[in-house]
């Protein structure tokens, strides 16, 4: 049987691409759900539903369908990579944390790629990031998530990328510059995973806001202004929550800010951009054929700045319209009739 020390649970895009990258110095085995997905693949050699012109090297191997024998790999696994969307997250950390073998649980690195909040698990209750979930339900679990400006298809052609690293732990984010980090991929560790995540939740938020002031085609000036004041509000919720401010000004605040909003290959620009076209929501959505997690966590983001008395207006119109109580311009009349205030 193989083995594997690097083991990837999802095989979207994201999680494919950075599953060829780590497969350049290393065995990898990316686990789909769909067990016919998982054998085309590997015998394709290429993810062709997500990354068709992303060729795979010879050490990424593919399985799916069968949960006992991913549990199986999980005896050799060095890493643990669950690329799935963050709905997802949550079951599969509780998975996690029985089936690593017990003596493995505290010291075999977990990550996530997703980027967002969790939905409220309760009516009451409010949305969780990444690792608040993670000390929820598998808090004995050494565990980390990989950030950052980039589209999936650009790092499986291998071009140069940097990433973010965040764990409160230093073996954690060791495990994960070492897995990654090389001529094209570059890595930065950072402690601050609140900062992290925070940032990876709301610039999906504001990409969608920056799609819908270019497709209403209102010039460069809006968009600077939008990307600007949708920093401010990243930042003002993240210290909210704990975070410092300087990890906004870094990769995973405004440089994956400033390439979600004003990149092509973004699906939450481009829910932005069919929104302001006319397209319904329920349309924007079918046609990505993949998940545009701002539509999903918008108004978790709301939800959770509402609660800690943030002020954050362009979210609250990305809600509004996503809701469908404001249409595009109507939202962007919204934003502009505020009362002037302080930079």
């Amino acid at each position: 049987m193989a083995r594997e020390p690097v083991i990837f649970i999802g095989a979207g895009a994201w999680g494919t691409a950075l599953a060829i990258a780590a497969a350049q110095r290393q065995p990898v085995l990316l686990w789909a759900r769909d067990a016919a997905q998982a054998a085309q693949m590997q015998a394709q050699r290429v993810n062709a539903r997500y990354l068709p012109a992303a060729p795979w090297p010879p050490a990424l191997r593919a399985a799916g369908g069968d949960v006992a024998a991913l549990q199986d790999a999980l005896v050799h696994a060095e890493l643990v990579v669950v690329a799935t969307p963050m709905a997802a997250l949550r079951p599969w950390l509780v998975w996690l944390g029985q089936a690593l073998p017990a003596a493995r649980r505290t010291h075999v690195p977990v990550a996530w790629l997703c980027k967002g909040f969790e939905r409220a698990q309760t009516a009451s209750g409010v949305g969780l990031l990444g690792h608040e979930v993670a000390a929820e339900v598998a808090p004995h679990l050494a565990v980390g998530v990989l950030s950052g400006p980039s589209f999936a298809q650009e790092v499986a052609a291998g071009l140069p990328t940097a990433l973010v690293a965040a764990s409160r732990s230093p073996v954690v984010r060791q495990a994960l510059v070492a897995a990654w980090h090389g001529p094209a991929l570059r890595l930065y560790a950072n402690d601050d995973v609140v900062g992290v995540e925070v940032g990876g939740a709301v610039k999906n938020v504001m990409a969608i806001a920056t799609g819908l002031c270019d497709g209403l085609a209102l010039g460069h000036n809006a968009r600077a202004a939008l990307i600007t004041r949708g920093l401010a509000e990243m930042t003002r919720l993240g210290v909210a929550l704990g975070a410092r401010a300087e990890t906004f000004m870094g990769l995973s605040g405004l440089g994956d800010l400033v390439l979600t909003a004003t990149g092509d290959l973004s699906r939450n620009r481009q829910v932005g951009l069919m929104l302001a076209r006319g397209l319904t929501l329920a349309q924007a959505v079918a046609s990505l054929g993949h998940v545009a997690e701002g539509v999903y966590s918008a108004r978790t983001v709301a939800q959770r700045a509402r609660v800690l008395g943030v002020r954050m207006p362009i979210t609250d119109a990305v809600v509004a319209l996503l809701d469908g109580t404001l249409q595009p311009r109507e939202a962007l009349a919204h934003l502009m009739a505020r009362d002037p205030v302080a930079e």
